[in-house]
């Protein structure tokens, strides 16, 4: 069964409530599903509860799948990252990713090294991430995003060779927007061998995958 931990509801910009989207994540054979809607200063807090309020409500049902709150900074100046990602955990959000510098958008020169600095959990669609802040990650315990999404994909063998030659953790997730953009497992399998993975490798991205979520619900509690 799969698991995702960045996508997106239309507490942001995606399409569906969140419990709509939990459920269709559930039709899709998920096992966990991170709803990480996109936040900065402006709306971190409000968000964030709209979100827990739904997956708490979760934990109790009878629905059959793991849902982690959490939050995706989004185009957020380099020099407050790291005041974001402090106020994001006193608010108690387990799952923080960072809207990486893919070469699809024009985020901000320095946004990878000061995400895995500040000590997120994910560094999303890290794009032509540098030989220097993937050794950082693997310092810092930060997961760096293999991702299905288009356009912020096409970097996604040169994160994985750079991850492979250092020893940094993957996840891939579907960055969904909408219930079709979840994964499936043949789409997932073909996304990690185009990105150059041998079956070894995506047994490895699964071990850590599953490690995460472990320390991810143990957060969550």
């Amino acid at each position: 069964m799969i698991i995702d931990f960045h996508t997106h509801t239309f507490l942001s910009d995606g399409a569906l409530s969140p419990a709509e989207h939990i459920r269709r994540a559930i039709v899709a054979q998920y096992k966990a599903i991170g709803i990480t809607d996109h936040v900065d200063f402006s709306n971190l807090e409000t968000v964030f509860n709209q979100i827990k309020k739904m997956t708490d409500e979760v934990k109790t049902s009878n629905w059959d799948i793991i849902a982690i709150p959490g939050v995706e900074f989004t185009h957020v100046p380099v020099d407050k990252i790291e005041k974001l990602t402090i106020s994001a955990r006193a608010l108690g959000v387990p799952l923080i990713i960072v809207h990486g510098e893919s070469i699809a958008e024009p985020v901000e020169p320095g946004t990878n090294k000061a995400a895995i600095l500040a000590g997120v959990d994910i560094l999303a669609h890290p794009g032509l991430i540098s030989e220097e802040d993937v050794q950082l990650a693997v310092q810092k315990n930060v997961y760096l995003e293999i991702t299905a999404k288009k356009g912020h994909s096409l970097t996604n063998g040169h994160v994985f060779k750079l991850a492979k030659k250092y020893g940094a953790k993957l996840v891939l997730d579907s960055d969904a927007h909408i219930h079709s953009d979840f994964l499936t497992e043949s789409h997932r399998k073909n996304v990690l061998l185009g990105c150059g993975m041998s079956e070894s490798d995506i047994g490895e991205l699964n071990v850590n995958m599953e490690s995460l979520l472990s320390r991810l619900c143990k957060q969550d509690n």
